[in-house]
């Protein structure tokens, strides 16, 4: 008997910062530049919960590089109208040096709901992410793949790591934006459900008790998606280069399908206790790439570029089938060079070893910002009109 396969198709949703060009600091977003986004990029991009914020979502796509090619064309079209009221967009998760007591929401009823219901909590949120949808539309496949997914979320975080400041001071983390993000309720690693219908009765508890309204407000490092029939990764900080966005959105489609190519064999990935997932998660939020996360077969820690060689290496056949392996085998360059927290980190070492003040070293990081957030745009476009030839 024939295993039904899951499309495996994309979509990548990211949220940008907007700045002021010349003073670096975060600059609430002009209604007449979300009136000219919406009006060139349509339902593809909307307000997000601070005035200061824009997020962004591809169309269904089959493969990588069409999801690489939208996201190029989403990015310069929201640089270009940007630009056009003095203000650049940021592909980060936290900006260096911005005060989140000085950010207004936005006025929308769902924003205004979250600040009723988070309270002091909701008013900390000056962070943005990368969240990747990948199409699987049978739900017990989606449950189960929920399961067995989480071993590998910290590997993710850990390469898309790009928020090691927060008001200015350097944390010591990689990723700030979770220690945020962490103290809201339903965050966090998933649950474990044995099935749809016990994840469906679950949430309805909750639902049913008049706490949310639906699933969207479940915030999950995975979770079931409430709008598309897709398992939705959402650990992941933004990368403020493309390329980088691109090689994890690679290795997250590949492990989709590794794990589902064995539950078609009968087979599936070790389920480990949450304990022992959220330690490696802790790991990769404070260092990124720089140290090991826990092998736990081995029962020791193992540095980091040696368990992606081997991670690679596990999802060869799955990358190659899905036809983005080129992009999969690119996340060793991230390993090998660093992610943007330790470039952050450099730009600022470097400035302070020049002379520059404090506070010029922080605007020195905000502009290195501002140019990786449009670092190879073309290349993806030109690729696109290639393979549409």
């Amino acid at each position: 008997m024939s295993v039904h396969q899951p499309s495996f198709t994309l979509g990548v949703e990211e949220e940008y910062l907007l700045v002021d060009r010349e003073t670096c600091d975060l600059s609430a977003a002009p209604e007449s530049l979300i009136e000219e986004c919406a009006k060139e990029l349509k339902e593809q991009v909307s307000p997000e919960f601070l005035q200061c914020q824009i997020e962004v979502g591809t169309r269904v796509c089959k493969t990588v590089a069409e999801a690489g090619a939208d996201l190029a064309h989403l990015r310069k079209q929201i640089a270009r109208i940007a630009g056009n009221h003095g203000l650049a967009p940021l592909a980060v998760s936290c900006h260096p040096f911005a005060d989140w007591h000085k950010q207004h929401f936005t006025d929308k009823q769902r924003y205004r709901e979250l600040e009723r219901d988070l309270g002091g909590v909701a008013r900390r949120m000056l962070i943005c992410g990368m969240h990747v949808h990948v199409g699987i539309d049978d739900d017990e496949a989606r449950i189960d793949l929920m399961a067995q997914f989480p071993y590998f979320l910290p590997h993710l975080l850990a390469l898309s790591t790009s928020s090691p400041y927060w008001k200015g001071d350097d944390t010591g983390l990689n990723a700030y934006r979770l220690t945020v993000f962490d103290n809201l309720p339903r965050t966090g690693l998933p649950p474990r459900f044995s099935s749809w219908s016990e994840y469906q009765r679950s949430v309805q508890i909750i639902i049913d008790s008049g706490l949310i309204e639906d699933c969207t407000k479940i915030w999950w490092d995975l979770r079931p998606s409430a709008r598309f029939s897709t398992l939705e990764s959402r650990i992941c900080d933004i990368s403020p280069r493309l390329d980088d966005t691109l090689a994890i959105v690679a290795l997250t489609q590949s492990i989709m399908h590794m794990l589902w190519r064995l539950r078609a064999k009968n087979q599936r990935w070790r389920i480990y206790d949450r304990f022992l997932i959220g330690e490696n998660r802790w790991r990769a939020q404070r260092y990124g790439v720089s140290n090991g996360l826990i092998d736990y077969a081995r029962g020791e820690v193992v540095p980091f570029a040696e368990l992606l060689d081997e991670l690679i290496d596990m999802v060869r056949e799955d990358a190659q089938a899905l036809g983005c392996w080129d992009e999969v085998q690119s996340a060793r360059r991230i390993a090998s060079e660093g992610t943007s927290a330790d470039r952050q980190r450099s730009v600022h070492a470097r400035a302070i070893a020049g002379g520059a003040s404090a506070k010029e070293a922080q605007k020195q990081v905000v502009r290195s910002l501002i140019g990786e957030f449009t670092e190879g745009l073309d290349n993806h476009l030109k690729s696109a009109v290639v393979e549409a030839g």
